[in-house]
């Protein structure tokens, strides 16, 4: 275009935003800010809503304070979006004070500060704001039952759900969500059954949620009997719901279901490949997740992310995979997919390692990739040396635990390092442990069956 003028960027800026880029949103942005068209409300309202996202509470400050020097600290439309920004960046105390400086206050200013409240555990004040609402509307008691089922009383929740006007699907699914967040699937089936007899409206968040629950528990019934309201409801097609329902099957043990219906989906995203990647791995069956993986790999618009590589890297554990091939992965996945390695990757690499006696190359790996301070990858090298028998680096690794996580989450430890004792004969050593564990009354976890 030969000449922009603010409505062009504008709309650019805004149609980025709205379609989840972000970060060419917030370029475009700075670009408005150098050339000779000067920002107004909209402009900062995209961008404030980049930062909210994206938790970038410097740069949104900075946006306030361009507000406030353009004149436009009065528009309830930006003081709503700096309101929804603290909040999202965790300064209740900043949003609250927009909130208390506005001139005028509509519905969606009352609902962005109690939203503000809930999302970062401030039920009570988020209670004193619903109070003094002049006219509270669903928005309003769905924010407060989503915050409660978040962070407080699930009783108290589903008591609001029950005085609150004109209550729709999300207030029930928030509660719903909230049993299955807290892993208390079993709550969650029995509320979703009372939502099934009061006729509630189900949606694909519905379905997806509870499948979630059920793969936890590995309540396969379940899970089948709320297949059938799927298809009924008419949700078999559903992205969302079949990527939950191939991790449901998965977890409960069947795979022939899994892949059925990941073959027949008629459109997959990165969640459902992930799903069904996933789900060959916890069931050790590794040449499915390499031949699924590769053919992720060579789909036309979608690439790999960290959590297929961390089953994929899982599955080369399971298989026993050589060392070389499996770290061939972990550098695609770092040098060719941009992917930052977590602790998860780091520590399968470890597992792996462990196999074939590479314990101190381990050591050198979590010195270079920065996670000298992770008790989670000390864990992993010690378990390693338990495998491969290396004393001298599981005394390190045992150390560094105990230093990073105390004694009171000590038994992992204790047991590791009784048993290679004893396998180098040094009775006194592991005898002294076990001593240790019975006088702080330490005891070993028993196992359970996953499946029900």
């Amino acid at each position: 275009m030969c000449d922009r003028n603010l409505v062009s960027w504008n709309s650019l800026i805004s149609g980025y935003v709205r379609n989840g880029k972000f970060r060419k949103g917030l370029s475009l942005f700075f670009e408005l800010e150098k050339s000779s068209v000067c920002a107004d409300e909209y402009s900062f309202t995209a961008v404030l809503s980049v930062c909210g996202q994206l938790r970038l509470v410097k740069l949104g400050k900075c946006v306030h304070s361009r507000v406030v020097k353009f004149g436009v600290e009065c528009s309830g439309y930006v003081c709503n979006c700096l309101i929804d920004m603290y909040g999202k960046c965790e300064l209740v105390d900043d949003a609250v004070k927009v909130f208390d400086e506005m001139w005028f206050k509509d519905v969606f200013s009352w609902n962005s500060v109690i939203a503000a409240c809930t999302r970062n555990r401030k039920i009570e004040q988020a209670f004193a704001f619903l109070n003094q609402m002049p006219n509270p509307d669903t928005i309003s008691y769905n924010e407060m039952i989503s915050g409660i089922a978040q962070f407080g009383d699930m009783e108290q929740a589903i008591e609001i759900l029950s005085t609150m006007p004109n209550p729709n699907s999300s207030s029930w699914n928030s509660i719903l969500t909230g049993y299955v967040n807290r892993n208390r699937s079993r709550d969650a089936i029995e509320f979703f059954y009372k939502m099934h007899l009061n006729d509630i409206l189900m949606d694909e968040f519905t379905f997806s949620s509870i499948l979630s629950g059920i793969a936890r528990i590995g309540a396969l019934t379940w899970g089948t009997l709320i297949h059938c309201c799927v298809v009924k409801y008419g949700f078999d097609e559903s992205v969302v719901i079949g990527s939950a329902l191939i991790d449901m099957y998965s977890k409960c043990g069947q795979l022939n279901t899994a892949e059925f219906l990941f073959e027949s989906l008629p459109g997959k995203n990165l969640v459902t490949w992930n799903a069904m990647i996933s789900g060959f791995a916890h069931n050790e069956n590794s040449t499915k997740v390499i031949e699924i993986f590769e053919r992720l790999k060579h789909s036309k618009y979608l690439q790999p992310d960290g959590i297929t590589f961390l089953n994929v890297l899982s599955a080369c554990w399971h298989n026993k995979t050589p060392l070389e091939v499996a770290t061939q992965y972990f550098e695609s996945m770092i040098h060719e997919y941009k992917i930052d390695p977590t602790v998860e990757h780091c520590s399968c690499i470890i597992r792996l390692m462990g196999h074939e006696g590479e314990v101190g190359r381990a050591v050198g790996m979590i010195n270079r990739l920065g996670f000298e301070s992770n008790a989670g990858v000390w864990r992993a090298l010690l378990a390693a040396c338990g495998v491969c028998g290396d004393l001298e680096i599981a005394e390190t690794a045992a150390r560094k635990v105990i230093d990073l996580e105390g004694e009171g989450d000590s038994e992992y430890v204790y047991v590791i390092m009784s048993n290679i004792y004893a396998r180098f004969d040094k009775w006194d050593d592991a005898g002294a442990l076990r001593k240790k564990m019975r006088d702080s009354k330490v005891i070993k976890e028993a196992g359970f069956s996953w499946i029900e």
